[in-house]
């Protein structure tokens, strides 16, 4: 996939350039577009049972496959605050609190267009209001972005690398949680 524009969007010109991954310019009018970076979030949902919760995408990229509940940050918004308007959105449940846990670089690849994100990850924290009821019981999924909901006990670093994850970034979110938190007690 490439990102390419055939002419430029202010004078029309057909000259306009990609230059080093970084920006588009036109020499015609002096336009500049830069090529950053989109952030997004992912919440790990650890449920009453230690399982990891999941989700199935219901929509391209990775329709299909494993992802953690998560999107892009909204302009204006702190990568907090899009993490508990995310969760909300996709499972129907608003965290007690998020925790960082690191962020990673990724690929997301829509519509014959290739954004490159930088990935905020977080534990989502429902202890304050976590009754006997297992949290992805509570679960009603975003119907455009949710397939189901899928519980699953993460034991070593091996079975994270055989999932079915739909993004490198949240592997390697996984890893490092796994590694960091996890084994260390955190939740």
């Amino acid at each position: 996939m490439s990102n390419e524009f055939i002419f430029c969007p202010i004078c029309q010109s057909r000259k306009i350039q990609y230059q080093k991954n970084i920006k588009w310019f036109c020499p015609n009018c002096g336009f500049d577009l830069y090529n950053n970076v989109a952030a997004a979030v992912g919440l790990i949902i650890i449920d009453t049972d230690k399982t990891v919760i999941f989700e199935r995408r219901a929509k391209d990229p990775q329709k299909g496959k494993l992802a953690i509940p998560g999107g892009f940050i909204d302009q204006d918004e702190s990568a907090e605050q899009a993490a508990f308007r995310e969760c909300l959105e996709e499972t129907g449940i608003k965290p007690d609190s998020v925790k960082y846990v690191a962020s990673f670089p990724n690929t997301y690849p829509y519509k014959n267009i290739t954004y490159k994100t930088c990935d905020f990850f977080f534990i989502a924290d429902f202890s304050k209001t976590r009754i006997e009821t297992k949290i992805v019981d509570l679960m009603k999924g975003q119907k455009s972005e949710v397939l189901n909901f899928e519980s699953i006990k993460i034991t070593d670093a091996e079975q994270i690398n055989n999932l079915d994850i739909a993004f490198e970034s949240t592997r390697n979110a996984l890893l490092y949680w796994f590694e960091n938190f996890q084994n260390n007690g955190v939740n």
